[in-house]
């Protein structure tokens, strides 16, 4: 066989479209679309994945969400919107001190834990939005005093002391916990 007639061999994947994928189908899980099982035997292969094909065979029986990378088409490099997304499998991450909080931000934790320590955080707009999704694990949002909280979702508590401060920015937290809760605390 010639070198012209040879199949290309499938692109390696990144962290960023394994991630992707994962979003994909915690989404598709809380929108009952599949099963525990199927949730668990998914993320695996996804963790395990090393080719683009290996990912959408992944997807295939699931609907389109938003073109894929559409949000990093938006800016000139993926890289450029650092601090989006974050996920642990079978693992805990924390997020604290002195860091850029973007506004949309999301967290996917699967078996785990996560602690988002907004008390020190530069935000970036004057509305964030946190994505949580909580499957068989434990969030913990802390938001500094004075800004306006705004919960919504399934499994999600909240507990909030001290007013408003006027013109404060505003934290929306919309939440999906199986197994596990989404604790938001000042």
């Amino acid at each position: 066989m010639d070198v012209e007639h040879q199949k290309a061999p499938a692109m390696r994947v990144s962290d960023v479209e394994r991630d992707e994928v994962l979003v994909r189908l915690h989404t598709a899980f809380a929108e009952g679309r599949l099963s525990d099982r199927e949730l668990d035997e998914r993320t695996a292969s996804v963790l395990a994945a090393r080719t683009r094909p290996e990912l959408d065979h992944l997807l295939v029986d699931l609907p389109v969400a938003a073109a894929p990378g559409a949000a990093a088409t938006k800016s000139a490099s993926p890289t450029s919107r650092p601090g989006r997304l974050q996920v642990a499998y079978k693992s805990s991450v924390r997020r604290g001190g002195s860091w850029r909080l973007p506004d949309g931000y999301t967290t996917v934790i699967y078996k785990g834990g996560c602690l988002l320590d907004l008390r020190a955080a530069e935000l970036e707009d004057d509305v964030i939005t946190i994505r949580a999704i909580a499957y068989k694990s434990d969030v913990e949002i802390i938001v500094p005093a004075g800004v306006r909280v705004e919960v919504g979702g399934f499994g999600v508590s909240s507990e909030i002391y001290g007013d408003a401060v006027p013109g404060a920015p505003v934290v929306q937290i919309r939440g999906f916990a199986y197994k596990g809760e989404i604790d938001v605390h000042s």
